[in-house]
């Protein structure tokens, strides 16, 4: 069974599915040791982990693929990529897609913004005409033919334009074959409730990221208000921040990082990366 079914069978299952963002195969590893059933890649967590800089559309396909490759092979969970635009016109989104199936991806985001895009979250973003993103999805799926991956219709319409006119981009979108729906950045519990109610027989994915624009809710309250698939795409980058950020300070002030906490010795480390895989294939295989 493939990844992409994988999730569709998810999917398919009562309940909703909680998405960790992974930045990296590092923290992709963890997410899927943690239990969780579906890793998400996010495109900020990859504009800062890559290049050290915001998500304003900075990354290229190219360097986005690349990183996702490594975030697949690295788990064997269904993975769901951010892609962000599909870089480009229909044309784009074709050759994004067909890549994103030759990596073994179970799911791709397609959103609605110009490029260069922005993070959901921030201010000043501008989506393109309703009717361009709907062509757009229409060649996503052309892209996808047989395969069950899972094409998620992003729209980012609430900001610049309206809840209205982001609901209906939503209809319009999921109209179009989209197999799940996402309106980013919705203000209050309200919109989120408005949303569920106004966009009925398709599953709606929210997007909670610590001190965003929409309310900060739990994947339970996300389910009792009718969504299906929850994502918190930076909380793993934010904790590695802070981090890092602390450990370094404790090794700047004290010349060590004896005492420092939350620190993995090397022996730990090792179990997580799965080098007792290596050592048996380097027993069995090197003279």
């Amino acid at each position: 069974m493939s990844n992409a079914e994988r999730f569709r069978r998810l999917l398919a299952r009562p309940g909703i599915l909680t998405l960790p963002g992974a930045y990296d195969a590092l923290s992709a590893r963890l997410a899927a040791q943690a239990g969780f059933e579906v890793v998400f890649t996010s495109g900020f967590g990859l504009a800062a982990s890559a290049l050290g800089l915001p998500d304003l559309g900075l990354m290229t396909m190219t360097e986005s693929l690349d990183r996702v490759r490594h975030i697949v092979r690295a788990v064997e969970v269904p993975v769901v990529a951010d892609m962000d635009t599909g870089y480009g016109n229909p044309l784009n989104v074709i050759r994004t897609v067909e890549e994103c199936l030759t990596l073994g991806v179970a799911g791709v985001i397609l959103e609605d913004q110009e490029w260069p895009k922005k993070c959901g979250h921030m201010e000043g973003k501008r989506v393109i005409p309703l009717e361009e993103h709907v062509q757009k999805l229409k060649a996503a799926i052309h892209a996808r033919g047989k395969d069950d991956l899972i094409l998620i219709a992003r729209t980012d319409a609430r900001e610049p334009l309206g809840l209205d006119e982001a609901i209906r981009r939503g209809l319009a979108y999921r109209d179009a074959g989209a197999d799940v729906i996402f309106i980013e950045a919705p203000r209050s519990v309200s919109e989120l409730e408005q949303i569920a109610q106004a966009i009925p027989d398709t599953h709606l994915f929210a997007n909670m990221i610590e001190g965003g624009k929409t309310p900060f809710l739990s994947t339970q309250q996300l389910e009792q208000l009718g969504y299906k698939m929850v994502v918190f795409p930076l909380s793993a980058l934010f904790s590695a921040a802070k981090s890092v950020m602390h450990t370094l300070q404790i090794l700047r002030d004290q010349g060590t990082t004896t005492g420092a906490p939350d620190l993995l010795s090397f022996h730990e480390f090792e179990k997580v990366i799965g080098l007792q895989r290596f050592r048996e294939l380097e027993r069995r295989f090197v003279s």
